[in-house]
């Protein structure tokens, strides 16, 4: 037997959480194959097999495990299974005899529309399901997910094992919007254990309160030339670059540009000194499933737009599939917020400590202003900069948020950051 222990993933990590095994007991695993989920107070991690062999698991999903401790062993004497189909039953293929295998006697003899229609259609014809990997159903249960385009998660399960019968989407389209059998207006409770992930964002939300001097100064700005501009290009755009134009790299065009002009809001506070950094090292801030992320966009301020995009697509991915990497989450020099996704119309972010200021975007609203004296509806949004006073004075606070302002309501001066003509004439 070969042990599999938990690996050293930083020098301040001393435990972490087994979120979830990706093969099961008695699974013949390759070598390097990941067999496992690991969650650090930072980030998530996979287990690899160090041998091919049988997986024998030793701690359980939510185990609290020290670096060090084994997690698993791997018989790598045992021989590799055989991967022969005759079994499976003669003249059938491997995926006939798993689906026909799929479908439970007890619903086989039920005899809804919806039933006879799904299982009257032939495997090789059968239709694709948006069902996730990690949401079991029977064939006829899955038929109607997607005829339906029901959210499967929302489903109940009965069946053995977890698994979505017919009867469960049934249910649920009888009764949209609530649980099926669970009685309203309960009183029951439910805990949880607290993530490592949670509770570091929680400790670190507080410390910033706690020992940072925060205020938080407010503006807004008139969208109109960024959203003319992106209907313009976004087509020649996306042809030409292969992804997106967002609104994330205009703002961290024009905060690139902020920061070179007002250093000591890309600086922070060491002990009795302060640390000014000639580069500008973005921190997006992404809601990941098991909760908020923060990866690092490193040297915006030498990026082009599609640079940008690519980098944010690439992080949002890697957050959102708990792939981010401890150095990329590492760092940071300033941070950008948007609660506009989530439809926030005004906030005050916290400082992503130990930087000195936060960056929040917000939902864009058709708003009347005031344009050389005539009432104007424009799309106008809502920004707010959260600063650490020790370090940041007033002016340099505000002025930051006004220069933001400019580069986004003139978007042609994101390309020198200054007007172009004042460019030309050295102004």
């Amino acid at each position: 037997m070969i042990d599999i222990k938990v690996p050293a993933v930083g020098e301040s990590i001393s435990e972490v959480t087994l979120v979830k095994w990706l093969k099961q007991a008695g699974a013949y695993v390759d070598r390097d194959e990941v067999i496992a989920e690991l969650e650090s107070e930072k980030a998530t991690f996979e287990v690899n097999a160090e041998q091919a062999g049988i997986l024998k698991p030793i701690g359980k999903e939510g185990d609290t495990l020290k670096i060090g401790d084994v997690v698993a062993q791997i018989d790598e004497t045992a021989a590799r299974p055989s991967s022969n189909g005759a079994s499976a039953g003669a003249g059938a293929t491997p995926s006939t005899v798993a689906t026909a295998a799929s479908v439970k006697p007890a619903e086989t003899g039920q005899s809804s529309n919806a039933g006879k229609a799904a299982a009257a259609v032939p495997a090789a014809q059968a239709p694709v399901t948006s069902i996730p990997n990690d949401i079991k159903a029977t064939p006829v249960a899955a038929a109607i997910i997607s005829d339906k385009k029901i959210d499967a998660g929302s489903i109940v399960p009965s069946g053995t094992g977890g698994k979505i019968l017919k009867n469960d989407v049934l249910e649920a389209l009888a009764h949209p919007g609530r649980t099926p059998g669970k009685e309203l207006f309960t009183r029951a409770e439910k805990r949880e254990k607290m993530s490592n992930l949670r509770k570091t964002v929680s400790r670190r939300l507080v410390e910033a309160k706690n020992t940072t001097a925060m205020l938080t100064t407010f503006n807004e700005v008139d969208m109109s030339a960024v959203m003319a501009l992106r209907t313009k290009y976004k087509d020649k755009f996306k042809e030409k670059h292969g992804v997106n134009l967002g609104f994330m790299s205009f703002f961290t065009k024009a905060t690139c540009y902020a920061l070179q002009e007002w250093r000591a809001v890309n600086a922070y506070i060491d002990g009795d000194e302060l640390v000014y950094h000639d580069y500008c090292d973005i921190s997006i801030a992404v809601s990941a499933p098991k909760g908020l992320v923060v990866p690092v966009i490193r040297n915006a301020e030498s990026l082009s737009m599609a640079d940008i995009e690519k980098k944010v697509v690439e992080l949002a991915t890697k957050a959102r599939d708990n792939k981010l990497s401890m150095e990329e989450m590492q760092g940071g020099t300033f941070t950008i917020t948007n609660g506009g996704v989530f439809g926030s119309l005004m906030s005050t972010p916290i400082i992503n400590i130990p930087q000195s200021a936060i960056l929040g975007m917000h939902k864009i609203e058709d708003r009347p202003v005031v344009v050389a004296g005539q009432i104007v509806v424009r799309p106008m949004m809502y920004l707010a900069v959260s600063y650490d006073h020790r370090i940041i004075d007033g002016r340099e606070s505000v002025s930051f948020l006004v220069r933001i302002k400019e580069l986004l309501e003139n978007p042609d001066q994101l390309l020198f950051g200054k007007d172009p003509v004042k460019a030309l004439l050295e102004l």
